[in-house]
């Protein structure tokens, strides 16, 4: 389904300007707390207003601010899906179903009949929102949102409030329920673990614009900016100086970097995810950072060890202003034994073909 958006609104202090295109059928938007996912969402819907804006989804304009179009939110046939579900407290599941139709009398009671099918919402008809679990509620705000049959779907951080568990079974449950659904699904998130699990295209969003797009694996794998390798969860990043087509130079760690193949001269900064590291015991490998512990997290499947960098400047001020950071190495449980034989290594060596290679901006 072609979508095409480009939306604009200045507000006090912050300027939202968007713009997607793209045939995807899942679309993951991420992008940390306040960056404007949620408001973009709201654009699309219609219930946010916007300085200059166009929405086209499969060939249907319905918003062209240039031409003075702008379809009321409720003949978008959009879909929303809120943090909180939106659920109407005094009616029961059946009447919340039923809500957002306009047929026949009997027409709506039997799409209303097969929406609690399909959602396994059977013997919970006339139960309350209050009376029902968080994945209970999620399934009647979803069989509410498909009884109509929108164009389109947007799910705005649908599993924010909810328990690791929980969340994780109803992403699983969410996904299966829109198997079959054609129309395009926006998913909004600043969980990078949902978004990969949903999404086949992926956005990136900071500071109110999209910063990259791209199929969702293929980003993760290499990023190139470094506010999308942050988002997609790399924990070490820092500033670069290439020497030449096959080194670089990385001050806040203190050593040369030398490739068999050629850098890409975009580079100002690389990116390293904590668990790539290779561990080495005794003499100093190509490539390699000293070993110097700062101190170590132990969680049930994993341990986390945090390094000083010896070359970052002392004061904290002057380490935040020239992007430095202590580095990241995490390690699998089944690494632990070998590391309960030996002790922890004297360096950490940085595999070459698993450098993510960015830019700044």
């Amino acid at each position: 389904m072609p979508l095409k958006i480009r939306l604009k609104k200045q507000f006090n202090s912050f300027l939202l300007d968007v713009k997607i295109e793209s045939e995807s059928r899942r679309i993951g938007i991420l992008g940390a707390s306040g960056c404007g996912k949620s408001m973009t969402l709201r654009g699309i819907a219609g219930v946010q207003d916007v300085d200059e804006g166009y929405i086209e989804v499969n060939g249907k304009v319905l918003l062209d601010a240039a031409k003075k179009i702008n379809i009321k939110p409720q003949k978008r046939h959009i879909g929303y899906l809120f943090q909180n579900y939106a659920l109407f407290p005094t009616m029961s599941v059946e009447q919340n179903v039923m809500a957002g139709l306009h047929g026949g009398k009997e027409e709506n009671r039997a799409r209303t009949a097969a929406m609690l099918e399909k959602f396994q919402l059977k013997g919970l008809e006339k139960r309350l929102p209050g009376e029902l679990s968080g994945g209970q509620q999620q399934r009647v705000a979803l069989a509410r949102i498909m009884a109509y049959q929108p164009d389109m779907i947007l799910l705005d951080e649908p599993f924010s409030a909810l328990d690791g568990f929980l969340s994780d079974r109803l992403q699983q449950e969410l996904l299966e329920m829109l198997e079959d659904y054609e129309g395009t699904v926006i998913l909004v998130s600043h969980n990078r673990d949902e978004i990969y699990r949903f999404s086949e295209e992926l956005l990136i969003m900071q500071e109110g614009q999209m910063i990259c797009q791209g199929k969702t694996k293929k980003m993760f794998a290499d990023p190139q900016k470094k506010a999308a390798a942050r988002l997609t969860g790399c924990k070490n990043i820092t500033g670069v100086t290439l020497r030449d087509e096959h080194s670089f130079w990385i001050p806040e760690w203190g050593i040369t970097v030398k490739s068999q193949t050629a850098i890409p001269t975009r580079t100002d900064c690389i990116g390293y995810r904590a668990h790539e590291f290779i561990p080495v015991w005794g003499e100093r490998a190509e490539n390699c950072i000293p070993f110097r512990l700062k101190s170590m997290a132990e969680l049930p499947f994993e341990r986390k060890y945090f390094l000083d960098i010896g070359n970052a400047p002392e004061n904290k001020t002057q380490r935040e202003e020239a992007g430095s950071e202590e580095i990241c190495w995490f390690v699998q449980r089944d690494l632990w034994p070998e590391l309960e034989t030996r002790g922890l290594p004297d360096y950490l060596q940085i595999d070459i073909e698993k450098i993510l290679y960015l830019t700044e901006n």
